[in-house]
């Protein structure tokens, strides 16, 4: 008989245990040289996942949580591991569009299966144009099969013309990228990586597969499903069945059916953390230190942030990626990275890079509301944070090829005035 009475956290602890999970909880190793395949297998393995977005502002959203967990690395070690034999990572439908090993592409099954299921129920169709067994597709699927790896524009060319187009999420689709889109959606093509234009490179997973993973048998849906619950779990540290849910935006109800499962076997037990509304559990591998002293800027699409409740619970923040917000109706800016310091989000930075002029730009800066309660005391003042995020910035300009930091007359925020005299002295 498993005992399922739940330990008790301060809001302390449960932040520390999550950012150890993480590989946030410690300063990022100084190193000679950047890091390169090593350190960015070592982050997926530890988050599971790469969320894939196009926004280019800063910095390819992929790219970054690497940077925040090992500083300046290699990018085009990432370019080996999704475009040279054997691929160590594969892109799918997991968390929105993300990085998976190729292992967990195959026990992703279900989930490809359930959306080709979600399309075929809303009428066989994607952004308003038929999909499935459609002949767009049938042709799409035969140019796949003759040329892959191919892009949406060079299917495009070889369909004909420009094609007709629709707006989708703001961009303007062809005929030919709507139907890879489907076929990407519901887990009948992969990538083989992505060209310099950041297109993908579409090919069937038979093809980009290591011979050994496609060799192993399929799991079962509940099989697969425990695998990432497994994975979501030791990422997270502790959490919400929400929160486990959400890493690979699975359901709910079948998530919560695998939880129960783990707590009969003691892989999760429950745990109450003061301040955030459970049920919560601890993975059997959390660990949680003494004390977190790491220092770093975080994506907007970082795992440790990107669900938001689990975001607000923990670090009594509100924060929501405002790319879409009208600008006069931002709160914090375009494109805004919370700050870490030790375990707390103490700011929020939004960042250009300006590649021409070599320049990290930085629009507007503010404190973080912070803790809330007792556990505000010991929160470091706004000098510390300003002359901390004046390190990081020029650490993180440097990765990006930049030779400058600026905060202009135009910067906004609470931390602005801080923030330049900080950069002031660095530079002497």
């Amino acid at each position: 008989m498993v005992d399922a009475r739940p330990e008790r956290l301060t809001r302390s602890q449960a932040r520390r245990a999550v950012l150890h999970a993480s590989g946030l909880d410690r300063p990022r190793p100084a190193r000679s040289a950047p890091g390169g395949a090593r350190e960015l297998q070592r982050v997926v393995d530890r988050l599971g996942l790469l969320q894939v977005d196009s926004v280019n502002v800063l910095a390819r959203a992929h790219l970054m949580p690497v940077y925040s967990r090992v500083g300046a690395w290699d990018v085009t070690a990432l370019d080996r591991a999704t475009a040279r034999r054997p691929r160590r990572l594969v892109e799918t439908w997991a968390h929105e569009a993300s990085l998976v090993p190729p292992a967990t592409f195959r026990d992703l099954a279900f989930k490809h299966a359930g959306n080709r299921a979600a399309v075929e129920r809303r009428g066989d169709a994607l952004h308003g144009v038929p999909v499935g067994r459609s002949p767009e597709v049938a042709a799409v699927r035969r140019i796949v099969d003759e040329r892959g790896p191919v892009t949406a524009r060079e299917v495009q060319e070889i369909l004909g013309g420009g094609g007709r187009r629709s707006a989708a999420w703001g961009w303007s689709w062809t005929d030919a990228k709507r139907a890879l889109e489907h076929l990407f959606f519901v887990g009948e093509l992969t990538t083989a990586g992505r060209n310099p234009q950041f297109e993908r490179r579409f090919d069937r997973p038979d093809r980009v597969l290591p011979p050994d993973v496609l060799a192993a048998p399929q799991a079962d849906e509940a099989t697969a499903r425990r695998r990432l619950v497994e994975i979501a779990a030791r990422a997270h540290g502790v959490a919400s069945v929400r929160c486990l849910a959400d890493h690979w935006r699975t359901a709910v109800a079948p998530t919560s059916t695998v939880v129960a499962e783990l707590v009969a076997d003691g892989v999760l037990r429950p745990v109450e953390v003061e301040g955030w509304r459970g049920p919560l559990y601890l993975h059997r591998d959390a660990h949680v230190p003494r004390r977190a002293r790491g220092r770093a800027l975080l994506s907007p699409f970082d795992p440790l942030v990107w669900e938001r409740t689990r975001t607000e619970a923990l670090f009594d923040l509100r924060y929501r990626i405002e790319i879409y917000v009208p600008a006069a109706a931002r709160v914090w800016g375009y494109y805004v990275l919370p700050f870490l310091l030790g375990e707390r989000l103490v700011a929020l930075v939004d960042l250009k890079a300006d590649r021409r002029a070599g320049v990290l730009r930085v629009p507007a800066v503010h404190r973080t509301p912070g803790p809330a309660g007792d556990e505000a005391h010991g929160a470091p003042g706004d000098v510390e944070v300003a002359h901390e995020l004046a390190a990081e910035l020029w650490t993180m300009a440097g990765w990006l090829g930049l030779t400058d930091v600026r905060v202009g007359p135009d910067t906004s925020g609470s931390l602005a005035a801080a923030l330049v005299r900080e950069l002031a002295a660095a530079t002497g």
